[in-house]
C-alpha cells in the first residue's frame, strides 16, 4: 500500500522509520516531511491544516493509508474530514482528540468516568481564575486549556508568580487563543510516567513503558520543553504498579469512550505521576508522544503498519504486538535559547561519523540553498540507540551527541537517570 504521513517532525521520522520496515507497505510520501523523513520517503510540500491540500494528495499519489502525526491537525477535525470523504486514516477523530486539544475537557472527561486526577479548577478570565486561586495551596499548577506545543503548563510557588503566570497565558496571550481558558490543578508529588497505547473501539493494546524527560535543565529543573530525552523501559517504574495501569486508568478510560459515544481510534498517550502506591492522571494526548515514539519504535518487532491499519478498522484484537527487551534511549539536541526564541539556520555536521547501530530523528531540520542540512527548530534532532543495558544504551547515544555538531548544541547530561 502508498502510506501518507502528515507532519514533519521527530515523531514523524519515528513512523516513517517504522513503516518503512513493513512488507505491506509499497511507497510512504510524507507532507512536509524533512531532511531524515526524506531518506525513507518522498516530501511533499504542504501545511498540516490545510485539509484540501492533503486530500488533493491522497489521490494524486493514490494513496491508501494516512498517518496523521501532530495534534494540531487532529484537533482540528483531519482524521473527521478525511474519513467523511472515503479515506482510510489512522488518528482520532475530531470529538476524540478534544481529549488532548482542551484540558478542561479532558478533565471534566476523567472526574465523570472515575479516573484518578489532581484536583482543579477551570476559568475563563483573568479575574475569575485569581478568585479560584484561593481554593489551592502552592504550589500550583497553571495549564492553558488549549494546544500549547507541550509548554503550556507551568508550576507556580506563590501568589506573585500565580498572577503573573496567569496575565502572561490569559491577557498576554503567551500561548495565544490557547490561554484563553486555564485550568488550575493541584500539585502532584511523585514522579511522571508516559503510559501510550494503541486503540480502537473494542480493545486497547499497551506499548512498553517509557519515561519522558520534559524540563529543559539537568536535574528536571526549568522551563517544560517538548521533551529531551526518552528511555524504554521506564527504569522508575516497578512491575506491580505497571500492573495496575489496566484497572485503574484504562479499563475506565474505555468505558467512558463508550458511554460517551466517542469514536476513538488511535494512540492515547496518557501522562501520569505516581506516588508510591497513588496513581493519577496529568493529561491525555492523542497521538504518539515525541521523544517517547523514538524510542518505542526501536523496541516494536511487529509491523507497525499492520498495528496502525489494524487500529482504523477496529481490529486491533486481532493482531499480537511484539517487543523486544532491550533498553533504548532517546537524546533531544537543541537550539541555544530553546524553549525560549532560538536562532535557526546552522549547519549541522557529522551524520555520516556516528556508529552504524544509532538512529538519528530529525524534528527541527531543513536544507539551506548550499544543500546543507541546517537547524530550522528547537528540538532539532533525536539520537537514539538500543542496548543490553541502560548504561550502553546512553553511552552510546551521548558518544553520538559529541559526533553530530551545530552552533549552539545544548542537550541534557541525565536522560533516564533521573
Amino acid at each position: 500500500m502508498n502510506v501518507l504521513i502528515v507532519g514533519g517532525g521527530g515523531r514523524e521520522h519515528a513512523i516513517a522509520y517504522g513503516l518503512d520496515k513493513s512488507k505491506k507497505v509499497n511507497q510512504i510520501y510524507a507532507m512536509p516531511g524533512n531532511p531524515g523523513i526524506a531518506t525513507l520517503a518522498t516530501c511533499l510540500e504542504g501545511s498540516v491544516v490545510d485539509f484540501d491540500r492533503i486530500e488533493k494528495i491522497i489521490k494524486e499519489y493514490c494513496i491508501d493509508f494516512t498517518v496523521i502525526g501532530p495534534e494540531d491537525p487532529l484537533c482540528l477535525g483531519l482524521a473527521s474530514y478525511l474519513e467523511d470523504k472515503g479515506h482510510k486514516v489512522f488518528g482520532p477523530r475530531k470529538e476524540a482528540a478534544r481529549l488532548e486539544g482542551s484540558k478542561s475537557f479532558s478533565k471534566d472527561f476523567m472526574l465523570r468516568h472515575h479516573i484518578p486526577t489532581a484536583n482543579y479548577q477551570k476559568a475563563t478570565s483573568y479575574q475569575e481564575a485569581i478568585s479560584k486561586l484561593e481554593s489551592f495551596n502552592y504550589p500550583v499548577v497553571i495549564k492553558a486549556d488549549g494546544l500549547a506545543a507541550g509548554k503550556g503548563v507551568v508550576i507556580v510557588d506563590n501568589e506573585m508568580d500565580a498572577k503573573t503566570t496567569l496575565k502572561q497565558i490569559m491577557e498576554d496571550k503567551a500561548f495565544g487563543a490557547a490561554g484563553n481558558t486555564v485550568v488550575l490543578e493541584e500539585f502532584l508529588n511523585g514522579f511522571e510516567c508516559s503510559l501510550l497505547c494503541f486503540v480502537d473501539q473494542n480493545s486497547y493494546q499497551k506499548m512498553v513503558s517509557v519515561k519522558d524527560h520534559k524540563q529543559i535543565f539537568d536535574g528536571n529543573i526549568g522551563p517544560n520543553t517538548g521533551g529531551m530525552g526518552s528511555v524504554s523501559p521506564n527504569p522508575f517504574l516497578p512491575k506491580e504498579l505497571e500492573e495496575r495501569f489496566d484497572e485503574i486508568v484504562l479499563k475506565p478510560f474505555m468505558e467512558g469512550l463508550k458511554k460517551d459515544q466517542i469514536d476513538f481510534r488511535g494512540v492515547i498517550f496518557i501522562g501520569l505521576m505516581i506516588d508510591k502506591e497513588d496513581i493519577r492522571v496529568l493529561e491525555f494526548n492523542t497521538r504518539f508522544g515525541d521523544p517517547e515514539v523514538q524510542s518505542i519504535m526501536l523496541r516494536l518487532d511487529s509491523d507497525l503498519f499492520e498495528i496502525l491499519y489494524a487500529c482504523s478498522s477496529n481490529s486491533l484484537q486481532d493482531i499480537q504486538i511484539h517487543w523486544n527487551d532491550q533498553v533504548a534511549v532517546t537524546l533531544v539536541l537543541a537550539s541555544a535559547g530553546y524553549p525560549n526564541n532560538y536562532p535557526k539556520g546552522f549547519v549541522i555536521t557529522g551524520f555520516d561519523d556516528v556508529d552504524d547501530d544509532i538512529v538519528v530523528y530529525h524534528a527541527g531540520t531543513s536544507v539551506n540553498g548550499h544543500h546543507q542540512v541546517v537547524t530550522s527548530g528547537g528540538r532539532v534532532l533525536g539520537i537514539s540507540a538500543v542496548a543490553s543495558s541502560l548504561e550502553e544504551a546512553r553511552n552510546k547515544v551521548y558518544k553520538a551527541a559529541e559526533v553530530i555538531d551545530f552552533e549552539g548544541k545544548y542537550y541534557r547530561k541525565d536522560i533516564g537517570l533521573i
